[in-house]
């Protein structure tokens, strides 16, 4: 029996998905549920797992690969059987190409890694690829050691007036230097000492051999040639993260209504509801118990807009935006409409974990329809959230603090929370929005119609 591998679709406006690498290789054993390929979408970077045990087999996308949704990109046999070769809804391998005088090549290249080497005048031939054939990660990837090369060959020539001789014999260097650069394959004459009077320790031999892909990429600095400034290496989710903001804010028409609550019942309806569960309930968990409530009354906030048209989602999923290290990420508790307060406090645990662990998995930030961003832990008082599309809202909450407000016409000392709905004006108008807020700001202040 073979299982296709399909590249699921995260969202209604996904098209295509990246190949970050596979963490399986053809003829390998692997079972279901087991992390497969890291793909990356236009929501995040995210692991796919194994829809069956068995052997993998017809890998058919590379790494950098842009691949259409619902496209089958490998197979899963059963041991033991013959696998025959991807016929129909699978990449074809993209065929040797030519750079510049028509030869083809013995080792196929994609056409973006081609364009690439021409634009760059590289000779294809010397560049070895990771895989199957020439991708645009191994082109990059010459082009940094390229790179490096000619520097360290710059400094080399330069400080040859300092250590005469070019013979590693003569260069100043520590036993332990020595020894670590016989084991790694390093030449002493490009790497540049640290010790007295220039003289390569070991710490040098290993600055020099530390790989890129062994440090963190979000926290990489690159020196630019004026010491003023630092550029900082972005990860995956990051750029994803800039991409999607970015276009949400330049095209979709935003609006915000903002409204502040007193939360003294909300407080109170915390503790009660603690009480009747191990779980550790948090403001967030209240607010999408409510939100998700109100959605069924309120359509036009559930909605989103795809291709000039309004969608009326018929299932309520709350997106949580959650920090990571490498970036945000919004994971989604499904039809929280239907869930009691202790599933979704255990369904908010989880994700955050794994979106701070990142294990995210796809179906951890698929298929949301209206996202809450809290940022009152972090003592902020209010901010307005940027809309993620195709969604028509996002909520912002602040964070909860004493404020002197009229109590039956006098001052009086009350906890109180700044809250922001953005809308995507395309499918809400600013009665329909005001109408959710008001409703939802009325509910937040007398919450017990809802305590299960």
């Amino acid at each position: 029996m073979t299982t296709n591998v399909i590249l699921p679709a995260l969202g209604m406006a996904q098209e295509t998905g990246k190949i970050i690498r596979w963490l399986k290789s053809e003829g390998e054993m692997v079972r279901q549920g087991e992390p497969l390929v890291e793909i990356e979408t236009d929501k995040a970077a995210v692991e796919l797992e194994a829809p069956a045990t068995g052997i993998v087999a017809n890998i058919s996308a590379a790494p950098d690969d842009e691949i259409p949704v619902g496209q089958t990109i490998a197979h899963i046999v059963e041991p033991g059987s013959i696998s025959q070769p991807v016929e129909n809804g699978a990449q074809k391998a993209v065929p040797p190409v030519s750079i510049e005088d028509g030869t083809r090549l013995s080792i196929p290249v994609s056409p973006l890694a081609a364009r690439i080497a021409a634009e760059h005048h590289l000779n294809i031939d010397e560049i070895q690829p990771a895989g199957k054939r020439i991708q645009k990660a191994d082109v990059l990837s010459y082009l940094q050691q390229l790179g490096q090369k000619r520097e360290q060959e710059a400094s080399a020539a330069q400080s040859e007036s300092v250590r005469p001789g070019s013979a590693v014999g003569l260069l100043a260097a520590s036993p332990k230097a020595r020894r670590l650069a016989r084991e790694q394959g390093k030449d002493l004459t490009f790497i540049r000492g640290s010790g007295p009077d220039g003289a390569i320790l070991a710490a040098d031999v290993l600055a020099a051999s530390l790989p890129v892909a062994a440090q963190s990429v979000a926290e990489t600095v690159v020196e630019t040639p004026h010491s003023e400034a630092r550029e900082l290496a972005t990860s995956r989710t990051w750029r994803l993260m800039a991409e999607r903001t970015t276009q949400s804010w330049t095209s979709v028409p935003h609006f915000f209504l903002m409204r502040d609550v007193n939360a003294s019942r909300l407080m109170i309806w915390r503790e009660q509801v603690q009480k009747r569960t191990t779980e550790k309930i948090t403001y967030t968990d209240l607010l999408v118990k409510v939100v998700a409530a109100l959605l069924q009354k309120h359509p036009r906030l559930n909605a989103s807009w795809s291709e000039g048209r309004i969608l009326l989602n018929e299932v309520v999923n709350i997106g949580i935006a959650a920090a990571s290290e490498e970036g945000l990420i919004v994971p989604v508790i499904q039809r929280a409409n239907t869930l009691p307060m202790s599933q979704i406090a255990y369904q908010r645990k989880e994700l955050v974990e794994r979106t701070h662990t990142g294990k995210v998995r796809l179906e951890d930030v698929s298929g949301g329809t209206f996202t809450i961003s809290n940022l009152g832990m972090y003592g902020v008082d209010s901010f307005k959230a940027i809309i993620n599309p195709p969604q028509a809202a996002i909520l912002a909450v602040g964070r909860i603090v004493d404020r002197v407000v009229p109590v039956g016409g006098q001052p009086a000392v009350q906890p109180m929370m700044s809250l922001c709905l953005s809308c995507d004006h395309r499918v809400v108008d600013g009665a329909r929005a005001a109408q959710f807020l008001t409703e939802l700001a009325d509910v937040l202040e007398e919450p017990l119609a809802l305590l299960e």
